[in-house]
C-alpha cells in the first residue's frame, strides 16, 4: 500500500495498515540488560509513536530510526540517574524547553489556567532533577520576526531572483522532511530559511545560556517538550550539530503525551515552580502568546508586516476565506483595485499535495503559504491529541483551543527580551551572527537506501 502522504511510487509500506493506525515501536534495547535499576526505571518502558509518512521506509534511514527511538523517556531517565551518582564530573545540567502549543494540552489535562498548568509542570520536572525549565515562546518570536524580514526581501527581489516567491513556512519538521526527501528541487528553494522555534531555542540554550552560565554546550542536556513526534527527527539534522562541542542543539524531544505518562505513573504531589528566565535573573510572570489566533501564526504576522512595509497599510483584522476545507484557507490584500498580497494556510498532507500540484503546473496564486503537516495545526499534534486507539481526542482538542485563545497577547515586535537578545547575543538585528544563529538552508535529499525496517 502506497503511503497517502507520498508522491513517490517507490514509497511502499511493508504491510497494509489502517488509515488511523500510527506506527508503534518499542523502545530499543540498546541499553544493557544488566543496566542498574533506578527509581525511574519502571517509568521508562513506554512506546514511541511515529506519525504519517515520515516513518515510512523511504523517508527515514536505519541510523535515523535508531537515533529517533533513543529520544525517549529512558534516555531522559538515564541522564537523571547519571546525576545521582557521586562522580560529579559526568553530571549534566538538564534544561527543558516547553513549546507554546504544548502548554494548552497540560492546561486542558489538569483543568487549570495556562499559567497554573505551567507552574505545575515546571514543579514536576524540577522534582525529577531538571535544573531549568524554559518557555520557548521567545524562540517562536525570533522565528516569526526573521520570517517577516525574509518575506519582504523575497517580495522585493521577485523580478530579479528565481524562486523568490512563493515562500513557504519552515517551522513544521513534518513538512520540511516531506519537502526535502520527496518533493525536492521544485519546492525546497521556496522554503523560508528561518530556523524553526525548536532549533532557535536550541541555539539559545546551547550558545547564549551556556555562556551566561559559563558552561560548555556539551555539559547541557537540552530536552524539548513538543506536540508532535516529528520534532524528534528535526533534532537530528546535521545543521543543528556543533562538532567542536560534540553537541546537538537539542539532545532529546519528548512529546506532551510522553510527559503526561511520566506524571501519571509518578503520582506524587509536587511544589509548583515558575518558569525560568534565560537571563538568569527574575522569574518570568504569566505566560503570554504572540498574538497568534491560529496554531502557528506565521501567516498573520507576515501578512500584517508585509502590508505595512511594502504598501504602508495597517491591518488590524484578518478575514479568512475557506477553500476546499477548513484546513485550506486564504487571505488577500487589495490596493487600488488590485490584489497585491495573497496568502494561504495549508494544513495536512492532502492540502499540501494540492498546493504542490498547483506550483508544479505554474498556476500558483499565493505569495506565502503557512504549511503544517498536521490537520488542524500544531495543537493537533499526534503527540498530545491522539488516544491509545490511534484516534484524535476531539473534546480535548476543543478545550485546548479554548485555552490557547485565552492566553494574553504579546506581539513579537514588542518583546523586550527578544530585542535585548538581538543586541547581547547577536550583536544587532542585521549582524552576521543573526544568519548563523537564526537561519539554515533546505535542499533536496536523496531518499535513503538503508531503510529502517519498521513493524507497522
Amino acid at each position: 500500500m502506497k503511503c497517502e502522504n507520498c508522491t513517490k511510487k517507490e514509497c511502499i509500506k511493508k504491510t497494509k495498515i489502517d488509515d488511523h493506525q500510527s506506527i508503534s515501536v518499542d523502545t530499543l534495547n540498546f541499553y544493557s540488560e544488566h543496566e542498574e535499576k533506578s527509581e525511574f526505571h519502571k517509568l521508562a518502558d513506554a512506546k514511541i509513536f511515529l506519525s504519517d509518512c515520515l516513518a515510512s521506509d523511504t523517508c527515514v534511514t536505519a541510523e535515523e530510526g535508531i537515533r529517533v527511538f533513543q529520544q525517549n523517556q529512558k534516555e531522559f531517565f538515564r541522564i537523571l540517574n547519571l546525576n545521582k551518582k557521586c562522580d560529579s564530573s559526568h553530571h549534566k545540567v538538564l534544561a527543558v524547553s516547553i513549546c507554546p502549543q504544548s502548554l494548552p494540552y497540560f492546561a486542558a489535562k489538569f483543568n487549570l489556567s495556562i499559567t497554573d498548568a505551567s507552574k505545575r509542570l515546571c514543579g514536576f520536572l524540577k522534582s525529577l532533577g531538571v535544573h531549568y525549565v524554559f518557555d520557548s515562546a521567545i524562540a517562536a518570536d525570533f522565528s516569526i520576526l526573521e520570517s517577516q524580514k525574509e518575506f519582504v526581501y523575497r517580495y522585493r527581489q521577485q523580478n530579479q531572483k528565481e524562486h523568490s516567491l512563493p515562500m513557504f513556512a519552515s517551522a513544521c519538521p513534518g513538512w520540511i522532511r516531506y519537502a526535502e526527501r520527496v518533493l525536492g528541487n521544485p519546492v525546497t528553494p521556496h522554503i523560508c530559511t528561518a530556523k524553526s522555534p525548536q532549533q532557535i531555542m536550541g541555539s539559545l540554550v546551547k550558545d547564549y545560556f551556556a555562556r551566561q552560565q559559563n558552561l560548555s554546550p556539551a555539559k547541557i542536556f537540552h530536552i524539548i517538550v513538543a506536540p508532535c513526534y516529528d520534532k524528534k527527527l528535526e533534532a537530528l539534522r546535521e545543521d543543528f550539530y556543533t562538532a567542536s562541542y560534540n553537541s546537538h542543539d537539542v539532545d532529546c524531544v519528548l512529546t506532551s503525551g510522553e510527559i503526561i505518562q511520566i506524571m501519571e505513573q509518578k503520582k506524587e504531589l509536587v511544589k509548583e515552580a515558575a518558569v525560568d528566565n534565560l537571563f538568569g535573573e527574575i522569574k518570568e510572570g504569566d505566560i503570554v502568546q504572540d498574538g497568534r489566533t491560529r496554531s502557528d501564526g506565521y501567516l498573520e504576522h507576515i501578512f500584517k508586516y508585509a502590508a505595512k512595509e511594502l504598501f504602508d497599510m495597517d491591518i488590524k483584522e484578518i478575514t479568512y476565506k475557506a477553500l476546499k476545507n477548513k484546513d485550506f484557507q486564504e487571505i488577500s490584500l487589495e490596493k487600488n483595485g488590485e490584489i497585491v498580497l495573497r496568502f494561504a494556510a495549508a494544513y495536512g498532507f492532502r492540502n499540501i499535495q494540492n498546493m504542490v500540484l498547483k506550483l508544479k503546473k505554474g498556476k500558483f496564486p499565493y505569495h506565502f503559504v503557512e504549511v503544517l503537516a498536521c490537520p488542524g495545526g500544531c495543537l493537533n499534534g499526534k503527540g498530545q491529541t491522539q488516544t491509545e486507539d490511534g484516534k484524535p481526542d476531539k473534546a480535548l482538542l476543543r478545550r485546548m483551543e479554548e485555552v490557547y485563545a485565552e492566553i494574553p497577547v504579546q506581539l513579537p515586535e514588542t518583546n523586550t527580551h527578544v530585542q535585548r537578545l538581538y543586541q547581547e547575543w547577536l550583536d544587532g538585528i542585521d549582524s552576521p551572527k543573526v544568519l548563523e544563529a537564526l537561519h539554515t538552508t533546505y535542499s533536496a535529499a536523496e531518499p535513503p537506501t538503508d531503510n529502517v525496517d519498521i513493524k507497522w
